[in-house]
């Protein structure tokens, strides 16, 4: 080596040495250096990637919380809070909280109205989605929804006559899919009728831990979509979201021809006024409708059919649960709508009572204390090839007694805020009744869709495939109760903790008659 070489090896050497200097300085002696947490966290994220890989993350912080209390430092530039009056700030509608920089990560391409961390587009994408996913809105598709849940019903008893046991999850998992599919599509995917456990229904079933690997390892996700990669866990995350865009790209452009050619006769979606906008009224791109169309997909889907499956469980396995709603459920008129089940009081404590014990996100929700900059040198944030991470100012906030300052990611977790123990008493016992009177407390801290202004758009949805889909089944199979069938366990429905929460063997077996 001459000695040019030599002295810029020097220069680089000294340069990383002064940059891992200035790390350590900030990670001991920053504004963040006073938030409670384990000492590891003030240098590295590795223990949350640890637990977030197996599926154990939301418990690892909660556990956390139990130990240093209502905030916690959870990683160099992360904090984690459990805090129902900071929380409402966080997720506000006044959008001083901008999402974290790592929503980015969750996508392929162009951004939907869940991953953008743009405020101006977020606005834009909600005031020309929102409509079509409100109350008012499914009002034209309820026959769809509820032909499907009966047809997940049917199929549950059919698979019980071959084998004397059915898979509630599986069932739910097509009800839902397929109801997404139409509502999207004008068509569905026809799980129910095939009862096939292809690849795209393990795609959809594996979204979660594939968003789990893409978060892990961002950078490597980063490159992973415009190269090959050679490492298998990384690529696979990829290669699922890469085949549930191109299926939604397949369905989106079977729709548009359809469209072309039928004009108004065709079938109304909830996208299809969006690429066939009247004259004055503003549409989007296919890419941004496919965008948007794939985050429907995946977040109605293996959520909704998840939320379901407990909600089935939980009420076989407490007696008292079912008596009280058969005896709601045989006040219904044999006609009964959704419109009917919006009143019945005890069926919908059920439903929150479920969400509180077994949210489908169960884990924080990032948002970012906007500032000019982060207390962190750039490089050492694993957002390098990301862009728009920090907006301009304010220039941070103090939370539960701590500053935090501005470019910090704070979050505050489902999971923590349902298990509040202040908030929800024995909170881990299944108790519909609860919310007969819910206290300011309990409403404060109930986030099972997120908060504010970036809160699922899916929530009606969501909850009128609930409410039918259990009142269906009930009603249809008064005698259901849990299986022993195949070593079908308890330990069987344990959750596992993923970007989205799914029973840990992927099964729930009933017994039906």
């Amino acid at each position: 080596m001459g000695p040019f070489s030599t002295y810029q090896a020097c220069i680089a050497l000294t340069g990383l040495a002064f940059g891992l200097l200035a790390y350590l300085l900030s990670a001991v002696s920053g504004p963040l250096s006073k938030v409670p947490g384990p000492w590891y966290s003030k240098f590295t994220e590795a223990a949350g990637k640890y637990h977030l890989l197996k599926g154990r993350k939301p418990i690892y912080i909660n556990q956390l919380h139990d130990e240093y209390g209502p905030i916690v430092r959870i990683g160099p530039n992360e904090v984690s809070i459990k805090d129902a009056a900071a929380m409402q700030r966080m997720y506000s509608i006044k959008g001083e909280f901008p999402k974290a920089w790592i929503y980015q990560i969750l996508v392929l391409g162009v951004e939907s109205v869940f991953s953008t961390i743009s405020i101006p587009l977020h606005r834009r994408y909600r005031r020309l989605l929102s409509s079509a996913m409100s109350d008012s809105g499914l009002a034209r598709h309820k026959q769809v929804i509820d032909g499907k849940v009966r047809l997940a019903i049917q199929r549950m008893g059919e698979e019980t006559e071959r084998r004397g046991v059915t898979d509630v999850l599986f069932w739910s998992m097509c009800m839902t899919t397929d109801i997404i599919a139409e509502l999207s599509f004008g068509q569905s995917f026809n799980q129910l009728e095939t009862g096939e456990r292809n690849q795209y229904m393990r795609d959809l079933s594996s979204v979660g831990s594939s968003q789990s690997i893409r978060l892990a390892f961002p950078i490597l996700t980063r490159i992973s979509q415009y190269i090959p990669f050679p490492i298998p866990i990384i690529r696979r995350g990829t290669d699922v979201l890469g085949r549930i865009r191109t299926r939604a790209g397949e369905m989106l452009q079977h729709h548009y021809r359809v469209v072309e050619e039928e004009g108004e006769d065709s079938k109304p979606t909830l996208l299809s006024k969006l690429y066939r906008p009247k004259l004055g009224e503003e549409g989007l791109e296919f890419q941004e409708i496919r965008a948007n169309a794939q985050s429907y997909i995946v977040a109605g889907s293996d959520t909704t059919s998840n939320t379901l499956t407990y909600l089935i469980w939980l009420v076989c396995k407490h007696n008292d649960v079912r008596v009280q709603l058969m005896e709601e459920l045989d006040t219904l008129a044999d006609s009964y709508e959704d419109s009917d089940l919006k009143k019945l009081p005890y069926l919908n404590h059920i439903i929150d009572e479920t969400l509180r014990m077994y949210s489908s996100v169960p884990a924080g929700l990032p948002r970012e204390v906007t500032a000019h900059c982060s207390y962190f040198p750039s490089f050492f944030r694993a957002n390098v090839l990301l862009t728009n991470v920090c907006q301009v100012p304010p220039e941070g906030i103090e939370f539960c007694g701590h500053w935090i300052p501005g470019g910090t990611t704070v979050s505050a977790q489902a999971y923590s805020m349902h298990r509040d123990e202040v908030v929800f008493p024995n909170p881990l016992r299944f108790d519909p009744s609860r919310w007969e009177r819910p206290t300011q407390a309990m409403k404060d801290s109930f986030v099972p869709f997120g908060g504010g202004s970036r809160i699922c758009m899916g929530v009606h949805l969501a909850k009128m495939e609930l409410r039918l889909a259990a009142a269906r089944f009930f009603l249809t199979f008064r005698n259901a109760r849990i299986s022993t069938a195949d070593g079908f366990c308890d330990e069987d429905m344990e959750p596992s903790l993923y970007f989205l929460m799914t029973p840990n063997k992927k099964r729930c077996l009933i017994e039906v008659d």
